[in-house]
């Protein structure tokens, strides 16, 4: 979302493993991609904003070698591989700048869109400086958003990207939910966590909705970092960080490895 800002072979060798022994329907499932082209698109989650190890190439769109599309291409070399998403990105960023490396020989695409067009930075800037009643107003007022206007957005990206990819595999990955709840730890109140807590179930059942419309799949990434929210002790998702405001309430390298390549590659 916004920000103000390898093991090839072994790793290769592991994941064929790990597929054998979950069974044939994930390997079955993993193989197509693995034969043709793969195209990452979105946001700052599919970036790698906060996980560090920038490619400096990448300049204010801080693609990371720890985001998730990195990580899947490291392992499974796809026949060609395109990372081209951004920080900051919305529905409409994507549209106009990411999706020239989409084809008919593209296999794979993979993507995470929609926060930035509800407003999560400013959603998350109000929960933090501002009152329990002016931070649920503003999520509100950002779910109104998810109701009338980003469908459509939805609807027009996706329609786009399989005219493009006509034989792609589309897989549309979610958010986490960022608070483990009931826990002593210092930050916003109960009501704010709560409130954003319900804020992500409701964008991802919009995205997850929208998705399944168009025959995509859904990566519902909030069971792998259950027990890695912030406040669990164990978190994988950056808090408010003074010192780097943009990582804030993004994923940390480990939130990248184990909590969104997991998905992708069970969906992909």
């Amino acid at each position: 979302m916004r920000r103000s800002r390898f093991a090839a072979h072994v790793g290769s060798l592991l994941l064929a493993l790990g597929l054998a022994l979950t069974g044939a329907a994930s390997a079955q499932a993993s193989q197509p991609a693995a034969t043709g082209g793969y195209v990452a698109l979105g946001d700052s989650y599919s970036s790698g904003v906060g996980a560090g190890s920038y490619i400096a190439s990448s300049g204010s769109c801080d693609r990371s070698t720890n985001a998730y599309p990195y990580l899947w291409n490291a392992a499974h070399a796809p026949s060609s591989f395109a990372f081209t998403a951004c920080s900051g990105a919305r529905t409409d960023d994507v549209l106009a700048n990411q999706l020239g490396p989409l084809n008919s020989a593209t296999a794979l695409v993979s993507l995470t869109i929609g926060g930035n067009d509800a407003g999560f930075s400013d959603v998350m800037t109000t929960c933090v400086l501002q009152s329990d009643s002016s931070c649920v107003s503003r999520i509100n007022t950002a779910k109104a958003y998810v109701d009338t206007t980003l469908p459509g957005k939805l609807d027009n990206l996706y329609s786009t990207i399989r005219g493009k990819a006509p034989s792609a595999h589309v897989v549309v990955l979610g958010y986490p939910r960022f608070y483990k709840l009931g826990q002593t730890c210092l930050g916003l109140s109960d009501t704010k966590r709560s409130a954003i807590n319900g804020a992500a179930d409701y964008l991802d059942a919009a995205i997850a909705k929208a998705a399944a419309d168009h025959g995509f799949t859904f990566g519902d990434v909030r069971t792998t970092f259950t027990g890695h929210e912030i406040c669990s002790g164990s978190s994988w998702l950056h808090s408010v960080n003074w010192l780097d405001i943009g990582e804030s309430y993004h994923p940390t390298a480990a939130g990248q490895s184990g909590g969104y390549l997991p998905v992708l590659t069970n969906a992909a």
